[in-house]
């Protein structure tokens, strides 16, 4: 099963940083503040995804963005459209 790394940006430019294998569904789930973790956000959207061979390799990545905590890496990875680091 494919899975996909996204990143959301709110109105105030705040990032979240997650992954899935349904985006819709994540989308849908963001947008009515089923998620306690962006409930706060306004009016957050989709502006990157990146789609890998699984979840679990979607999720790796994901974790290791998260460890970054740098703002200006999730702004270059959307300009870039392209996350270049490994799952490994």
């Amino acid at each position: 099963m494919k899975g996909y790394v996204y990143i959301l940006e709110d109105m105030r430019g705040k990032f979240y940083i997650g992954s899935t294998n349904d985006l819709s569904r994540r989308e849908y789930q963001h947008k009515n503040k089923h998620t306690h973790s962006t409930a706060r956000m306004k009016n957050p959207k989709i502006i990157f995804t990146q789609e890998f061979d699984t979840l679990e390799i979607a999720r790796k990545i994901e974790l290791r963005l998260k460890k970054l905590k740098r703002k200006d890496y999730i702004q270059k990875v959307v300009k870039d459209g392209l996350i270049k680091i490994s799952g490994g």
